[in-house]
């Protein structure tokens, strides 16, 4: 088996000063990230969208397989159908019984509920697809690894590429999602995973004023080792 070629990595070093400064500027950037229920319709150029694709296939991926499929819609009847289809599975879920008592409560302090208008609103909707395995020249599988993982870290570079570029979204996970890959029109190695609406917020959008947890719940430094078992 051939290895791919190997070439410099020299990766542009800064002095303490700058690196805090640029670790502040970034970590303040995102802390200013929202989740967004109420978008405009402002057209957003394509090419934003391209940017933010390409960013989040900078992800590390197990085996460099790069198992995932980003599926973006501007047209109106698709965006009619995805917002239909969703709007059905997430009635069912929060009025059917699907969701239990304690997500629902979850969810209440949210504000949330199965309307779901702004799949409509937005002017691009995209849809991140796990690719399960692959396919070879030949129709054959190609076993892929770390499938969860990698598309996980793809679809965080695409929310802090959009946040970055001045966009925002929301991800929306419908469940069951399959009603994506019959309308999209994807093959069945692929599995949705997340639904993004992409655009501007609304001129009068509210989000919920949320505490993100300290850096003291969230990490542990320098732990204490278990004792053998033994």
């Amino acid at each position: 088996m051939s290895r791919h070629p190997f070439i410099p990595y020299r990766p542009a070093r800064f002095g303490e000063d700058e690196m805090l400064r640029r670790a502040e500027a970034f970590y303040t950037e995102l802390d200013g990230r929202r989740s967004v229920r109420h978008f405009s319709d402002e057209p957003v150029p394509r090419r934003l969208i391209e940017l933010a694709i390409r960013t989040a296939s900078t992800a590390p991926s197990g085996a460099h397989k790069q198992p995932w499929t980003f599926v973006a819609v501007s047209d109106p009847e698709i965006k009619r159908r995805i917002r239909e289809a969703a709007e059905n599975e997430e009635r069912i879920s929060y009025e059917g019984g699907r969701m239990p008592q304690e997500w629902l409560d979850a969810l209440a302090p949210l504000g949330t509920d199965w309307h779901k208008p702004y799949l409509e609103t937005v002017p691009w909707i995209v849809v991140a697809f796990e690719q399960l395995y692959g396919i070879d020249e030949d129709g054959g599988k190609r076993k892929h690894y770390y499938v969860k993982e990698s598309i996980g870290l793809a679809c965080g570079l695409f929310v802090a590429a959009l946040h970055h570029m001045g966009l925002s979204t929301l991800t929306h996970t419908p469940s069951p999602m399959k009603f994506l890959s019959g309308i999209l029109g994807r093959p069945e190695n692929e599995k949705p995973v997340i639904l993004f609406p992409v655009g501007y917020p609304a001129p009068d959008a509210e989000v919920p004023d949320l505490r993100r947890k300290s850096l003291e719940e969230v990490s542990v430094w320098d732990p204490s080792p278990s004792p053998p078992e033994g």
